[in-house]
C-alpha cells in the first residue's frame, strides 16, 4: 500500500515536497482533469465544496483510477464517522480542520487507525480498489497494512490551536500539520487583506511550520496560484497546494473573453506572494485586473469582492 501512496512516498523523501490541485466541484471528469499534469495529490473537499457523500466516493475513484496521484478527503469536521466514510472511499489520507488541541488530534488519530493503534472500524469492500491495480490488495492486506500507509492531517487555523502547536505536532500518528491561513487570520485578529498577511500571520504561519519540523512532521500550506506556492516551497513547506478548480476555472474563462474581445489582460505581479498568501484575494485582484482592462471607466464600487465571480 505504502508504495501506492505517492504523497506518502513524496512526504517521505529527505526534502519531503509535495504538490496538489484542490477539487471543489462536484464530478470524476474534474478529478481526472485536475490530475493530469502531474500533481502528487487532489484534495477533494467536502468541508467548503459542493462535493456530498456519493461525489466524494465518485472522486476518490477517479483520482485513485489514474494511478500517479493520491485522493486525499478533507471532511467537514472531526466526527469519527466522518473520518471513516472518507477512509473508507478508498483516501490515502484524510484532511481535519479546526483541531484545537493534542486531545482532539488523538482522537482523530484514533478514528484512522484500526485496532489496537485506533478504534476504526473494518468492512467496506472499496479502499482497497484504491491501491494499485485492481485485485492487487486484498481485505486482510489493507486491514494489515492501512495503519502505516493512510496520512493523518490535521489543519491548525485558530488562536487556540497556535498555542497548543507543539502538543498537537507531538501527537503519534499526526503525519502533517496543514495551514488554514484565513480561519487562522481570523481567529488571531489579523485577517489577510488584498495586500497579503499582516507579519504577526507571518510569524504564527512560521511557528507551525517549525512545530512541525521540530516533531519529525511535515507542514503544508493552502494556497491558490502557483507564485504563492513558489514563495512557500522557499520558506520550506512541505504539502503545497497550487490550483483549485472554482479559481483556476474561472480565472482562464475571463482572461480569454477579454483577449477574444481584442484586450490585453494585466500582468501578474511575480512579487505578489512575497506580500503574502492572498489565496481568495489574489484571485480577486486578478479579477480586477480583467474587468478593469475590459471596461476602463467600471465604477470602483463595481470592483468589490461581491460583484466578482469568486
Amino acid at each position: 500500500m505504502q508504495s501506492h501512496n505517492h504523497l506518502l512516498r513524496a512526504l517521505r523523501t529527505p526534502r519531503g515536497l509535495s504538490f496538489g490541485a484542490w477539487q471543489l466541484l462536484p464530478g470524476p471528469n474534474v478529478s481526472r482533469s485536475l490530475c493530469r499534469p502531474g500533481y502528487d495529490w487532489v484534495l477533494i473537499d467536502t468541508e467548503h465544496g459542493n462535493i456530498d457523500d456519493g461525489a466524494m466516493y465518485d472522486a476518490v475513484s477517479a483520482v485513485s483510477f489514474m494511478g500517479a496521484q493520491s485522493p486525499i478527503v478533507r471532511i467537514p469536521a472531526g466526527e469519527g464517522w466522518m473520518v471513516k466514510r472518507a477512509l473508507d472511499a478508498g483516501a490515502h489520507g484524510v484532511m481535519v480542520p479546526l483541531i484545537n488541541n493534542a486531545a482532539e488530534a488523538a482522537q482523530v488519530v484514533s478514528s484512522s487507525k484500526f485496532p489496537p493503534m485506533g478504534v476504526r472500524g473494518f468492512g467496506s469492500p472499496f479502499p482497497m480498489g484504491a491501491f494499485g491495480p485492481p485485485h492487487s490488495l486484498t481485505a486482510t492486506d489493507y486491514l494489515q497494512q492501512a495503519n502505516d500507509s493512510i496520512l493523518t492531517i490535521l489543519q491548525i487555523e485558530t488562536k487556540e490551536a497556535l498555542e497548543n502547536v507543539n502538543e498537537i505536532a507531538a501527537v503519534e500518528g499526526v503525519d502533517v500539520l496543514f495551514v488554514g491561513p484565513f480561519d487562522l487570520g481570523n481567529s488571531i485578529g489579523y485577517p489577510v487583506g488584498p495586500e497579503g498577511p499582516h507579519p504577526i500571520l507571518s510569524e504564527a504561519i512560521k511557528k507551525i511550520l517549525d512545530a512541525a519540523n521540530e516533531a519529525g512532521k511535515r507542514a503544508g500550506i493552502f494556497c491558490i496560484g502557483p507564485e504563492q506556492a513558489a514563495h512557500f516551497n522557499e520558506l520550506g513547506f512541505h504539502m503545497i497546494s497550487v490550483v483549485a478548480d472554482v479559481f483556476a476555472l474561472g480565472n482562464y474563462l475571463s482572461e480569454g473573453l477579454v483577449t477574444a474581445r481584442g484586450g490585453n489582460v494585466a500582468k501578474k505581479d511575480l512579487n505578489a506572494p512575497k506580500r503574502g498568501l492572498s489565496a481568495y484575494m489574489f484571485f480577486a485582484n486578478e479579477q480586477r485586473e480583467i474587468v478593469r482592462a475590459e471596461n476602463p471607466g467600471i465604477a470602483s464600487s463595481m470592483l468589490s469582492l461581491n460583484h466578482l465571480h469568486t
